[in-house]
């Protein structure tokens, strides 16, 4: 049965990240994930510039490996620290899907790295005008995979091992990773908007 297209503000507020209900058993053709990519492109990015490259890794044995340097990466990050206290439903339920992607994320079909060239080690200082060009770039893939019936989740833990990646994926110098996006079919469409406080609570006019 076809499904009526998300209209834009639909598509803005239910892009939810999937993690539990990403089908780890279905193909995803790489033909759609390029076409994702080709919108993704089209993302504001500074001067105009296009710096952003896609490492695109589907090779079973590839994925597996890459699997276990974020499995590693996201125990780093638990290490030593106990969950805090006093979370909603919510937020245990995205910490607990987190684990869990943690635990399957070498079997998703499609891992997608996004990177930003500099050709040379990060600059000091702020970077926000560098990692400004990228990541615009990660969201419209995200919001381009939704539409096209991916489910996606934004990644990081991976970074704590960034070199080790690296090598695995003959990332060269001067190429930095910003962002890891499983992308798969997803398991159900009941996707609602997310819980988030009133605006009135976040919103400044003229002064803080």
């Amino acid at each position: 049965m076809l499904t009526a297209p998300l209209t834009a503000d639909a598509l803005l507020t239910r892009t939810r990240s999937v993690r539990r209900r990403l089908d780890l058993t279905r193909p995803v053709p790489l033909s759609l994930v390029e076409e994702c990519l080709r919108i993704a492109q089209q993302a504001p990015c500074g001067s105009g510039r296009t710096p952003a490259h896609w490492l695109v890794v589907t090779d079973p044995d590839t994925r597996a490996e890459l699997g276990r340097i974020y499995r590693s990466a996201f125990a780093d990050q638990w290490s030593g620290r106990v969950p805090p206290t006093g979370l909603t439903g919510a937020q245990r339920r995205s910490i607990d899907s987190a684990a869990y992607l943690a635990q399957v994320l070498g079997e998703v079909p499609v891992l997608v790295l996004a990177c930003v060239e500099t050709g040379a080690p990060l600059p000091p200082g702020n970077q926000a005008a560098l990692w400004g060009t990228l990541l615009p770039a990660v969201w419209s893939y995200m919001l381009a995979a939704r539409s096209h019936g991916l489910g996606t989740t934004w990644t990081a833990a991976h970074l704590r091992h960034e070199k080790e990646v690296a090598d695995l994926l003959a990332i060269p110098e001067g190429i930095h990773q910003g962002a890891l996006i499983p992308t798969a079919y997803h398991l159900g469409t009941d996707f609602h908007p997310a819980s988030r406080p009133p605006l009135n609570t976040t919103l400044h006019l003229d002064r803080w």
